[in-house]
């Protein structure tokens, strides 16, 4: 069966394939519930492909509100009654009076989030408000996040539990750019975004360092369409906002925002 799985996913993904038809089998066979870490876009589609091929086992995805990137999912068996209530999932406000912390970013958050040794996939979406941050985090490592968040990029913050229902989500923030390249073609539009050449950006993309929509891309030549977000490790990534039509001389123009 799982032979036939991996047909569909990226040769990277067979270890999350594994887990996740662990996971249905075992709720299947045992009856038990489980809750996952936060999943990104992409591993949540892994889950729910799999997922629709059991029609004894049901899921639910939920990140703390109803747009969250990042999810954690409930697997139970079909007959139990499952609820957003049933996630262990909270919410950690990071403040303080420096003026310094309005300059902050999303970077400088997670990096001190994950420099306590927590693990990326405990943390779900952060939302700055401009005097605040807040971190959508797992239940069961929110007092040791609140315990030993100190520090934001040399900046002293202070932290505190906040209801769930006080969490204010905020629209990703983009830096917009416009580009101008010859095609579609993937290592066309990453190396005018990266500002690297198209020789350099090679390696990277097919050595499994590049991710079109969560999912590995290794071949340069692949098509970019509007709406698709691209990330280049070392980079960061960036989102096709618009396909602007194109020039004289048949580049395309491109409207591209970077995820600051």
């Amino acid at each position: 069966m799982k032979t036939s799985l991996y047909e569909h996913f990226h040769s990277d993904e067979r270890s999350f394939v594994d887990k996740v038809h662990d996971w249905i089998i075992r709720t299947e066979e045992r009856h038990i519930t489980k809750i996952t870490d936060f999943l990104d876009p992409r591993q949540a589609y892994i889950l729910e492909t799999l997922m629709n091929s059991n029609i004894d086992v049901q899921h639910l995805l939920f990140g703390g509100f109803e747009e969250a990137e990042r999810k954690r999912a409930l697997i139970a068996p079909d007959y139990m009654e499952i609820q957003e209530n049933d996630f262990p999932i909270q919410v950690l406000s990071i403040r303080s009076d420096d003026v310094k912390f309005s300059k902050l970013t999303h970077g400088d958050f997670l990096g001190a989030i994950l420099g306590l040794g927590i693990k990326r996939d405990k943390i779900g979406d952060l939302h700055i408000l401009g005097n605040e941050c807040q971190c959508i985090a797992a239940g069961e490592i929110i007092d040791y996040l609140n315990l030993n968040l100190q520090q934001v990029h040399r900046v002293q913050v202070t932290t505190d539990v906040i209801p769930l229902e006080q969490l204010q989500p905020t629209s990703v923030e983009m830096y917009e750019s416009h580009l101008t390249v010859s095609s579609l073609r993937l290592d066309n539009i990453v190396s005018d975004a990266a500002k690297m050449s198209r020789a350099k950006i090679l390696q990277p993309i097919k050595t499994g360092k590049c991710k079109v929509n969560w999912k590995i891309e290794e071949d340069p030549s692949t098509q970019i369409n509007a709406g698709d977000v691209v990330s280049l490790k070392g980079f960061g990534r960036f989102k096709i906002l618009s396909i602007e039509g194109k020039t004289k001389k048949g580049n395309v123009r491109l409207k591209i925002g970077k995820y600051i």
